[in-house]
């Protein structure tokens, strides 16, 4: 009885020395927890790669709408097209550096940004739309820089555990690091 105890203790700290061992080997490999989802540090890495094009387009966007003295609509479009060519932009860098065909890094910046880019837009813009003045605020308004970057703060808070989902599932930005 003794030995079988000693057994089973010594079982349970092999097991939990190989969860260890098993985290620290494959932790970084797509950013992986034990329990096959993504990591918190994945997935803020993710979205803040996401932020980076997306703010470059957004803020180049209404700078260009704004400064030819655009209508709120024209300028929000061109907003939103610009985030999502920076932001494939910067992943198709990325993995045509690492090698890829100009093809298949299209494929890939397509699957790693889509559903990222369109979650941040829409919560970014989204709020621009709903904070009152802020649609006609102009660049030298505190308004239009605060609510900007009050936007893209929500937007990150709420595209972060997107990109986990996805990353812990082999999509998003998962795609994107397989190819890093």
């Amino acid at each position: 009885m003794k030995d079988s105890a000693a057994h089973d203790a010594g079982t349970a700290h092999d097991h939990a020395a190989h969860e260890v061992h098993h985290s620290h080997t494959n932790q970084g490999q797509v950013g992986q927890d034990l329990h096959g989802g993504a990591t918190w540090g994945t997935a803020v890495k993710a979205t803040l790669h996401c932020l980076t094009g997306c703010a470059v387009g957004e803020i180049v966007g209404m700078v260009i709408g704004t400064a030819l003295l655009w209508g709120n609509v024209p300028t929000m479009a061109l907003a939103i097209a610009l985030s999502f060519l920076f932001g494939y932009s910067f992943t198709l860098f990325a993995v045509r550096r690492a090698g890829l065909d100009l093809r298949s890094a299209v494929r890939v910046a397509l699957a790693a940004d889509t559903v990222s880019i369109a979650v941040m837009e829409l919560v970014d813009n989204g709020i621009i739309a709903l904070v009152p003045g802020a649609m006609n605020a102009h660049l030298d308004d505190g308004l239009f820089w605060s609510t900007l970057l009050g936007g893209f703060a929500v937007a990150v808070l709420i595209t972060t555990p997107v990109n986990k989902w996805m990353i812990g599932r082999g999509k998003g930005h998962a795609v994107a690091h397989a190819h890093h």
